[in-house]
């Protein structure tokens, strides 16, 4: 099937009139000004995804989908309470928590942490914590031989403190017993059984995991817990299934989703996205006036040729679709090579991890690419839209271009 006339003629346009050279310079201008506005912008929005899913990733790694919790911050009636959640459609599995600041001490060196009791059989079930084991296990929380009861330090918190799985460390409550000089801090040694490394510096430096009763023990928190873990089947939906819950056990009891509780960081995030979106795309609307500018000289340089094509009989839909067609795919070309430039970068970025970050401030050891198919068919689409609408005005002057001007001399 023979191409169209408008089609060879714009295919035409695109090349140099010099003999050695395929394409003209300025069409490759205008193609490599759109590849990079495309490239950078696949390549920001990637990072983004990938820093979002990434932080999930770590943040669900630790915590559970969602936290039951009861307006008198203690918990008595915690197995009643898991009997009920696992009965609400959409729940996998329950188990109770017990949460307290209190500060660790090793060899001359201490800091504040928070303290979660955890009961490691069911807590296997609630949350991904056993993956992220460096050393030893959670199950070791329940060893019968130790004689000190068993906790579960972060990796960063124990090279903090200089302690590896056998060690001994202390954990201090401020609120003890009272004493000849008044109140005396609560001291309790502690066997390091297990240390957990999930990427994340906030979880990797302040946490600590031990078994419920030495917690509640502790904590002076009787038969009480803080509250019950509960895993969903599917992670949007824990609001939703927090809402049933809530429902379900009534006032004083609510329940809080991992959303809820990351609220502010993920909305940042999302925002931030779609600024980066935004701004970046004004890369594509440079290269797209390089079109247009690109586009006016050439209508100006064809004049000629143009006038000759209305003399044959062209009409100005025809001379208006040569020039739009020419533009299009320089912005189809354009976006193509940006495309794969992107995908390129994105996954360099994922296989040799090539960019560090400092852990502590953006909460992640080193940069991650998630190429998503929605953002690569957003980026693509909008690319080759404001290409396409980029060339309306020059094809439409070069409609109206009056074929007995050019040709008066001839």
């Amino acid at each position: 099937m023979a191409l169209p006339y408008q089609a060879f003629i714009a295919l035409r346009y695109l090349k140099s009139r010099k003999r050695h050279r395929s394409v003209s310079v300025n069409t490759a201008i205008s193609i490599g000004g759109v590849a990079v506005g495309v490239m950078a912008l696949l390549v920001v929005l990637s990072v983004m995804s990938g820093f979002h899913e990434d932080l999930q990733n770590k943040i669900l790694g630790v915590n559970t989908h969602l936290v039951v919790l009861n307006y008198q911050a203690e918990m008595a009636d915690y197995e009643r309470v898991m009997k009920e959640v696992t009965q609400v459609e959409g729940v996998v599995a329950a188990s109770p928590f017990v949460l307290g600041q209190v500060m660790v001490s090793a060899e001359g060196r201490a800091q504040g942490v928070y303290m979660r009791g955890v009961e490691p059989e069911q807590e296997l079930d609630t949350t991904e914590i056993e993956s992220h084991m460096k050393s030893g296990s959670l199950l070791e929380l329940l060893n019968p031989e130790m004689t000190k009861p068993g906790i579960v330090l972060g990796g960063e918190l124990a090279d903090r403190l200089g302690v590896y799985v056998g060690d001994l460390v202390k954990i201090i409550s401020p609120f003890g017993g009272m004493g000849p000089m008044g109140n005396l801090p609560k001291v309790k040694k502690f066997e390091v059984v297990g240390i957990f490394e999930v990427g994340m510096f906030e979880y990797d430096s302040n946490l600590v995991l031990t078994s419920l009763a030495p917690a509640q023990d502790f904590l002076e928190l009787g038969t009480s817990v803080t509250g019950v873990e509960v895993r969903v089947e599917d992670i949007y939906s824990a609001g939703e299934i927090g809402q049933r819950i809530k429902n379900r056990l009534g006032h004083p009891y609510y329940a809080k989703d991992w959303i809820q509780m990351n609220r502010n960081l993920f909305a940042a995030l999302k925002l931030e996205k779609l600024a980066m979106f935004v701004i970046l795309t004004l890369i594509v609307l440079v290269a797209a006036f390089n079109i247009v500018s690109s586009q006016i000289m050439n209508v100006i340089e064809k004049e000629r040729e143009i006038a000759i094509l209305k003399a044959m009989g062209a009409t100005n839909g025809s001379v208006m679709g040569i020039f739009m067609l020419q533009g299009f795919l320089i912005g189809l070309v354009g976006t193509i090579f940006g495309l794969t430039g992107g995908y390129l970068i994105g996954f360099v970025l994922n296989e040799f991890q090539l960019i560090r970050l400092p852990a502590d401030v953006y909460y992640l050891s080193h940069l991650t690419a998630k190429m998503k198919l929605t953002d690569f068919i957003a980026v693509s689409g909008s690319a080759v839209l404001i290409s396409f609408l980029a060339t309306i005005y020059p094809a439409w002057q070069a409609s109206r271009l009056n074929p007995v001007e050019p040709l008066r001399y001839e």
